[in-house]
């Protein structure tokens, strides 16, 4: 029941934004049945239909091909989406600006018309000027008597009439309306111009940010450096170094290409040994177990490891797990092995409890030396307490992706202790990745993708 609420919510809350958006880029910058129009109307139903089918393809059970056709243009609309709407929202702040400005300058050029064509009395009051010298023929001599005779002009009569004494009746004067120039008022075309010039802007920053957002992910994640000291470390593991790599979400977008890229980033660095935490997958053994192959070829001298995150629960943690392990992986499932000068522990992704393979820290980290330092590999940073409880000295994390979409970052902070980097809480020190791939759009903005080598520091050294 409250799931088919918050689904109603949101599926209201998107029809809302799609009708604004509609308004603003199609329905305020084009003729009504104009082609633009038309082609605008039905862009606007299919392209959500796109995204809610890319969101659910895959927990249906819909081919791989299907879901590869749907996720491309199906998420990248919801990037689209999210950064067009956030530049209308600015354009509304520009709009009434804009309008203000238009108005003013009609205003003043609509007063230096009606200036210049009501000129100077003599120009306008249809009287000619008079020439010195010159003498004006009287009414007898323009008018003819007797029979045949032919009247003068109507104008000239009335000229010579006002030199006749007595009182002159003026000709009656047009309506003011007539000759003086309307008021400037808010013209269509104002508003037209206005509107697209706002509605181009948000779609050119819009789409360009996505662009910007897509292309960083495409290219790769970057290597950080962080260094740690570890009260515990002794000096001869000074210097260890972790590759840690998260949430590469192998899937209908992002496959095989994406997983070499990673990897030969991750040898490049030539680490110690290499930390997998979690959501590595988005699909099945069977779709995607090829393009996680190149993972085979990691290279550190103390091996890579792994744990479950949340989606690979959606995906058949099972079966992925068996499948890392035959790609030389090692899968630390609630355990624990002891590197040179430290014990290295794993726990499951708290997503597993719901199928009885949830987190178990006292299988993981309770019967060990607490003299000897620990790092725990945990996907989602909400175990730091339990972490702390157990005396861990540093958790690996990942899970948030550093926000992933600005302003979603903000969203994290609510949900999680820490969204990116390294933290302290109590004697235990958190660090998390903003992971390597991205889910859903294949887009970052303000957290770009990266693998972090952690380089571990012996207060002893």
């Amino acid at each position: 029941m409250v799931f088919a609420l918050v689904a109603l919510v949101v599926l209201a809350l998107l029809g809302a934004v799609h009708r604004y958006v509609w308004r603003r880029f199609v329905g305020d910058t084009t003729a009504p049945g104009s082609r633009l129009r038309r082609a605008g109307t039905v862009a606007a139903f299919v392209l959500p239909l796109l995204s809610v089918g890319a969101m659910t393809s895959g927990r249906v059970g819909a081919p791989f091909w299907l879901q590869q056709v749907l996720a491309w243009p199906g998420f990248l609309w919801l990037a689209c989406l999210l950064y067009l709407t956030l530049a209308l929202l600015v354009g509304e702040v520009v709009r009434p600006v804009l309008l203000r400005i238009l108005a003013r300058r009609d205003a003043v050029r609509a007063g230096a018309e009606s200036g210049t064509s009501s000129g100077t009395p003599a120009e306008t009051s249809g009287t000619p000027t008079e020439v010195p010298g010159e003498t004006r023929p009287r009414t007898e001599e323009l008018v003819k008597s007797g029979s045949g005779g032919v009247s003068a002009p109507s104008d000239a009569v009335a000229r010579t009439a006002s030199d006749a004494p007595g009182p002159v009746v003026e000709p009656e004067a047009e309506p003011a309306s007539s000759t003086s120039a309307p008021a400037p008022a808010l013209h269509p075309s104002r508003r037209l111009f206005v509107s697209r010039v706002v509605g181009g802007a948000a779609a050119a920053a819009g789409l360009a940010t996505v662009g910007y957002g897509a292309y960083g992910v495409l290219r790769g994640p970057s290597v950080r450096r962080i260094t740690v000291p570890l009260a515990k470390l002794p000096r001869a593991a000074h210097g260890f170094r972790i590759a840690v790599v998260s949430d590469i979400h192998i899937g209908p977008i992002l496959g095989r290409a994406h997983t070499r890229r990673i990897v030969d980033t991750i040898n490049a660095t030539s680490p110690d040994l290499v930390a997998v935490v979690g959501d590595l997958v988005d699909g099945s053994v069977a779709d995607l177990g090829s393009a996680a192959e190149p993972l085979a070829a990691l290279r550190a001298r103390h091996g890579s490891y792994f744990v479950t995150g949340n989606h690979e629960y959606f995906s058949g943690a099972e079966q992925w797990i068996d499948h890392v392990r035959e790609l030389g992986l090692v899968p630390l499932e609630n355990a624990r092995v002891e590197i040179a000068g430290f014990d290295l522990a794993g726990v499951n992704d708290i997503a597993g409890e719901t199928e009885g393979q949830g987190p178990d820290f006292g299988s993981a980290l309770g019967d060990r030396d607490r003299g000897r330092a620990a790092v725990l590999m945990a996907h989602q940073p909400v175990v730091i307490h339990d972490a702390v409880e157990h005396g861990v000295d540093l958790q690996l994390s990942g899970h948030t992706h550093g926000g992933q979409l600005w302003p979603g970052n903000l969203l994290a902070e609510l949900a999680n202790p820490t969204v990116a980097g390294l933290e302290r809480y109590g004697d235990t020190q958190l660090f998390v990745s903003r992971g390597a791939g991205a889910w859903g759009p294949p887009v970052r903005v303000g957290a770009p993708s990266d693998i972090t080598v952690v380089e571990l520091a012996s207060r002893q050294a």
